[in-house]
């Protein structure tokens, strides 16, 4: 295996380790919202607007390490 897939590879598994994340964190502050912290699952929410950007960063350097 080359240099370029074992670089994909492991982009990949931590891609998807930070989709994860990002959902448990979502699901984690919607819970808080119910209870009463509409603010905190604002901020909550604007910080994993930086996560999904990255994500996307993320998918496109590693469809470019498979060309």
């Amino acid at each position: 295996m080359d240099k370029a897939n074992t670089t994909a590879d492991t982009l990949e598994l931590l891609h998807l380790n930070q989709i994860a994340i990002r959902a448990a964190i979502e699901e984690v502050s919607t819970w808080i919202r119910q209870r009463g912290s509409i603010n905190v699952h604002d901020n909550v929410m604007a910080a994993l607007q930086a996560l999904d950007t990255n994500a996307d960063a993320i998918a496109s350097a590693i469809e470019r390490l498979r060309e």
